[in-house]
């Protein structure tokens, strides 16, 4: 197998001291590999997110190691490390992050001028916005468009910049059935034909067939159910 493009060693996360000491996560062990999709399946407030976001360099752990592409992330600056979240991760977060005052082709747009090469062509944005069903919504902007819609347009940014790793929070908790099939499928295709390592938090059980490696998370503990 190859090396894993995403460790974590004995990671564990607390807010608080003393009495008021809160557990995040708890002795996390994990690695994720090219070519697979994985699913850290939890209900809400059981670590899932604070998972994804120190796994994907955004917060720190308490204590342990995270490798993200590669390189221990703790002795990295905030400079470095935000280009190697640039050049390597798609991040796809509940809030969808798109900018208000740009329509869904300057949403793309914008990421093409902060990362010029490297990104999906013309033709496979075009071919990746039919499969989300959202390519006729290239001139709408994200207060004209519904919460399933937008959820795919922040899924086709993250997409867009064909990175190594993807890191999805609940991605399909806006959508309907047919649509979480097309999600699951994308996610699936993405990891298996194009040999990149996906990860997914969520609570939605329809994505389970389209999964590699699931794992369960509860009060910040991970185990792994497949």
């Amino acid at each position: 197998m190859e090396e894993a493009t995403i460790k974590l060693t004995n990671v564990n996360k607390h807010y608080g001291h003393g009495r008021g000491l809160v557990y995040a996560l708890q002795d996390i062990n994990f690695s994720a590999h090219p070519g697979e999709l994985t699913l850290i399946l939890g209900p809400s407030g059981s670590g899932k997110s604070t998972f994804l976001t120190i796994a994907g360099g955004l917060r720190k752990p308490s204590s342990g190691q995270v490798m993200l592409a590669g390189q221990d992330i703790s002795h990295l600056s905030n400079k470095k490390l935000d280009k190697l979240r640039l050049n390597h991760v798609g991040f796809v977060l509940q809030s969808y992050n798109l900018l208000p005052y740009l329509n869904v082709d300057e949403q793309f747009e914008l990421v093409r001028r902060v990362r010029p090469d490297g990104n999906l062509s013309v033709s496979e944005l075009t071919r990746l916005l039919e499969e989300l069903g959202i390519g006729d919504l290239r001139s709408q902007y994200p207060d004209q468009l519904s919460g399933g819609q937008n959820q795919r347009v922040a899924i086709a940014r993250a997409l867009y910049t064909n990175p190594d790793i993807v890191l999805a929070d609940e991605p399909t908790a806006a959508l309907d059935s047919a649509r979480v099939a097309v999600v699951g499928k994308e996610l699936q295709r993405l990891a298996q034909q194009r040999h990149k390592t996906v990860i997914v938090v969520t609570h939605d059980l329809r994505l389970k067939e389209h999964a590699d490696r699931i794992y369960q998370i509860n009060d910040g503990k991970l185990s792994r159910k497949r």
